[in-house]
C-alpha cells in the first residue's frame, strides 16, 4: 500500500496548508479591490464528484467533515485574524486569499483516487498526475515568508526548504528539510508572541479544534484497511488484476498501478506510458466494477464505525457548526 500511504500524504499537506490560513507569500498589503474581487471558484472540488466511475458517490464519514466551501469560510476568518495579530507585532503581510490555490479533493477522504484512479478524460490528458492549477496547493505555506513573520505567525522558528550544503536528506512531506523547527524567539518589538504564534491565536479564537479532522480521518483510513480484505472486494481486485493482465498489465491492485505510472520516466505520472497504463487501469475497474464493489463494502464498515463512536462524531459536527458560526461573524 506504499502508494495509498504517498497519496494519503499528498493530501494531508495539501488540506494542512489550507487549515493554516493559506499563508504562503508574504508583502506588501493587499490592494482593496483586489481583496474585495470574487474569488474564481472554477477550480473548486465539487463535494460530490461530477463526473468519472464515482461519480455522484460519498462515503458516510464525509458528513462529519467540512466542505471545502465551509474550510474557505473558515480559513478566510484565520486569515482575517492572523493579518491584524501579525500587524499588532509592527508586521504587513499579504497572505493569500483561501480558495485561490484549491486542493484536487473536497476533503481528506479523497474519493476520486481513493480506490485509485477513477476519472477516464482526466487520465487521458494527466494520466497519473494532476493539473498544475490543483497542485499549487501543494507549495509550502511558509517559504515566501520572513523568518520573523513565520516566528510571528506560527511561534516556531522559520524551516529549512532546502538541503543545508552536503545534506543528503529527503525533504519532509511538510516541504522542508531538518527535524523539528526551533521555538520562535519570546517577542518582538516589545510584544511577547502568542502560544502557537498568531495561527495558534486565531485558531483559539474560533475555537478550532484540530483533532475533530484527524479522528474522522483515522476511522476513513480504519475503514479503507478493513474493507479492503473483504470477499466481494478482493474479489473485484482479482478480477481487475486479470483484466489488467490480459491488456499486457502486471499489477495486484490499483495502488500498484498507480506506483508503476509515477515511476515511468518524469515520474510525475504523466507520460505517454502512463497515460496508456492509466486508461488501462480505469478501463478495467469498469469492466470489473471494482469503485462499485469497494465503494458498497466500505460504505457498510463506515455505518458501523459511526454507529460505534455516534457519541464523538456527534460532538465533531456539533463543534463544526460552532467554528463555521464563529468564523462568518468575524468581520
Amino acid at each position: 500500500m506504499h502508494v495509498l500511504r504517498r497519496t494519503t500524504v499528498a493530501t494531508t499537506v495539501m488540506l494542512a496548508a489550507i487549515s493554516l490560513g493559506a499563508c504562503s507569500t508574504s508583502g506588501p498589503a493587499s490592494d482593496s479591490a483586489k481583496e474585495k474581487a470574487p474569488i474564481d471558484q472554477a477550480n473548486w472540488p465539487a463535494e460530490k464528484p461530477t463526473s468519472g466511475l464515482v461519480k455522484g458517490l460519498e462515503l458516510p464519514l464525509e458528513s462529519y467533515l467540512s466542505s471545502y466551501a465551509d474550510q474557505v469560510a473558515v480559513d478566510t476568518a484565520l486569515r482575517t485574524l492572523q493579518t491584524r495579530c501579525m500587524s499588532e507585532y509592527g508586521l504587513t503581510v499579504d497572505l493569500p486569499r483561501p480558495g485561490a490555490n484549491p486542493p484536487p479533493y473536497s476533503n481528506a477522504v479523497s474519493i476520486e483516487r481513493r480506490y485509485g484512479l477513477s476519472d477516464r478524460a482526466q487520465a487521458q490528458k494527466y494520466g497519473y498526475g494532476l493539473p498544475k492549477e490543483l497542485t499549487r496547493s501543494l507549495e509550502s505555506a511558509e517559504e515566501g515568508l520572513s523568518d520573523i513573520e513565520v516566528e510571528v505567525l506560527t511561534g516556531r522558528k522559520k524551516p529549512e526548504f532546502a538541503p543545508p550544503a552536503g545534506a543528503t536528506g529527503a525533504k519532509g512531506a511538510d516541504g522542508h528539510f531538518g527535524g523539528v523547527p526551533e521555538p520562535a524567539r519570546a517577542e518582538h518589538n516589545g510584544k511577547k508572541l502568542h502560544e502557537g504564534g498568531c495561527a495558534g491565536w486565531s485558531k483559539r479564537r474560533l475555537k478550532v479544534n484540530e483533532g475533530d479532522a484527524g479522528f474522522v480521518s483515522g476511522l476513513a483510513s480504519t475503514s479503507l484497511s478493513e474493507s479492503r480484505p473483504l470477499k466481494p472486494v478482493e474479489k473485484a481486485l482479482k478480477s481487475w488484476s486479470a483484466c489488467m493482465k490480459d491488456k499486457g498489465r502486471k499489477a495486484a491492485d490499483p495502488y500498484r498501478a498507480m506506483e508503476q505510472g509515477y515511476a515511468d520516466g518524469n515520474g510525475d505520472g504523466t507520460t505517454k506510458n502512463a497515460i496508456e497504463l492509466a486508461l488501462d487501469d480505469i478501463d478495467c475497474k469498469e469492466q470489473t466494477r471494482l469503485i462499485e464493489v469497494w465503494f458498497k463494502e466500505e460504505s457498510a464498515v463506515q455505518k458501523r464505525l459511526i454507529e460505534e463512536n455516534k457519541d464523538q462524531l456527534a460532538a465533531i459536527k456539533k463543534r463544526m457548526g460552532e467554528v463555521l458560526a464563529a468564523a462568518k461573524a468575524v468581520k
